[in-house]
């Protein structure tokens, strides 16, 4: 049960929720999935609450990408896996089940049975070069 006032990993975060926590750095920090889909499921996490991707800022995403470099060398090191999926959801539509910015590390093994499902080819009606251009402008904002 999570305290009031805090989602459960800012509890985590503020040690008020216990984890089997990894690895923690200024900005972020790593534990162990307490429902894991394989050995060694791993989430890292801003220390600052964030509920998407969209509102992190560059400092707290970076220290994210350090921490997870960091975890997943470890993870090969320690459990010798086949492969790493990374995984990365921003809201309900995309998956995500805690509203605080996180990153899923999840060994892989062949023949482990898990897949990560992608739907059909979604038909193209905005041809690809509108599309970058449309991103590119969005860069430049």
């Amino acid at each position: 049960m999570e305290p009031a006032g805090l989602c459960v990993f800012c509890a985590i975060a503020a040690g008020r929720t216990p984890a089997e926590l990894l690895a923690e750095e200024e900005g972020a920090l790593a534990f162990l999935d307490n429902r894991p889909a394989a050995l060694g499921h791993t989430l890292v996490i801003p220390r600052q609450h964030y509920g998407t991707i969209w509102e992190m800022d560059e400092a707290a995403g970076l220290a994210v990408v350090r921490l997870t470099l960091r975890v997943a060398s470890a993870l090969r090191a320690a459990l010798q896996p086949d492969g790493l999926t990374v995984v990365q959801n921003n809201g309900r539509a995309a998956g995500q089940e805690v509203p605080h910015v996180h990153w899923h590390l999840i060994p892989r093994w062949h023949g482990d049975g898990m897949r990560l499902t992608r739907g059909p080819a979604v038909a193209q009606t905005t041809p690809l070069a509108e599309v970058a251009r449309q991103v590119r402008t969005a860069l430049q904002q």
